[in-house]
């Protein structure tokens, strides 16, 4: 509704209640938030390294009651580490509010993410911002990937405002979350052939994951950088993404991921929503190939 209407649409008045709603909202499909908050505790109240001390060092702190991937140094990149350590510190190491001001800082990325798309073509923007797995994965779950996307947007925009050095700068910081957007370097204004390189190497990336380590429906806001270059591209994976965003039936209905039949049943949901997608496509494009023939052949229309 929002993207066939952006003319009419106040993007604002949309934005801000989803802002209201996903900070205060519960990350109830995800465990990684807490380790965020934990990881960045370490550094900030604990003035230790994380990328060298796990949270079972501190195995008297009350927050790894709730905390997952307790046996693992920090793993993603040092960009997100810098961020995360202004929540944190100003936190004090209170639980509540160190939730809020993270929350608040996912916010803030969506914020400036869906800005810098406006200022580039509206409809771009309602696309980013009313997108149902940027809302679920990136402002209720919190992921650390929204903000890789958001700097990507960032550093497109001033590639296209032909402040390029700023550009590239913004989209290393981004590739410094957790490196999927690191091909998104190569994007360029001008030069078509290289956006194909740095889309290909995306998404070649995010296979890469799919298939050797796990299909994680959030790694899939990468995807919405491309958004300035693919706007139909990324417009035609809407039942791709409803399809990710189904796949943790098996985690809601009957509770974790502690079963091998529910990561099977979750796979099965998101193969099906991706053969569901490719036949559409393929009806939709053999579907114009006849309507071009029959036009060509009379040219006056027909009966």
């Amino acid at each position: 509704y929002f993207v066939r209407n952006y003319k009419n649409v106040n993007l604002w008045h949309v934005v801000f209640p989803l802002i209201f709603l996903g900070v205060f909202s519960y990350p109830f499909l995800s465990q990684d938030f807490f380790n965020y908050l934990f990881d960045a505790k370490i550094a900030t109240f604990y003035f230790k390294n994380p990328y060298l001390h796990k949270a079972l060092d501190f195995p008297g702190d009350p927050w790894l009651r709730f905390t997952q991937w307790t046996h693992r140094t920090y793993p993603y990149g040092p960009a997100f580490l810098l961020i995360s350590l202004v929540p944190s510190f100003l936190s004090f190491g209170k639980f509540l509010l160190a939730f809020l001001f993270f929350k608040a800082t996912s916010a803030l990325f969506y914020v400036s993410g869906v800005y810098y798309l406006s200022k580039l073509d509206k409809k771009w923007a309602v696309i980013f911002a009313t997108n149902p797995l940027v809302l679920t994965e990136g402002l209720v779950s919190s992921h650390n990937d929204l903000i890789g996307v958001s700097l990507a947007i960032v550093g497109i925009y001033y590639l296209f405002a032909k402040r390029n050095i700023l550009g590239r700068v913004f989209l290393l910081l981004s590739a410094g979350i957790k490196y999927i957007t690191l091909p998104l370097v190569f994007l360029s204004k001008t030069i078509k052939q290289y956006n194909h390189i740095a889309i290909f190497g995306l998404c070649a990336i995010l296979a890469y994951l799919s298939f050797f380590s796990e299909i994680q429906p959030w790694y899939f806001l990468a995807l919405f950088a491309a958004l300035p270059f693919y706007e139909k591209f990324i417009s035609k994976l809407n039942i791709f993404f409803a399809g990710l965003l189904f796949s943790y039936y098996p985690y809601v209905r009957f509770g974790g991921w502690d079963k091998a039949w529910k990561i099977a049943l979750k796979h099965q949901i998101i193969i099906a929503f991706v053969v569901l997608n490719a036949v559409i496509l393929l009806f939709k494009f053999f579907y114009k190939v006849v309507l071009n023939k029959v036009k060509l052949r009379f040219p006056g229309g027909v009966a």
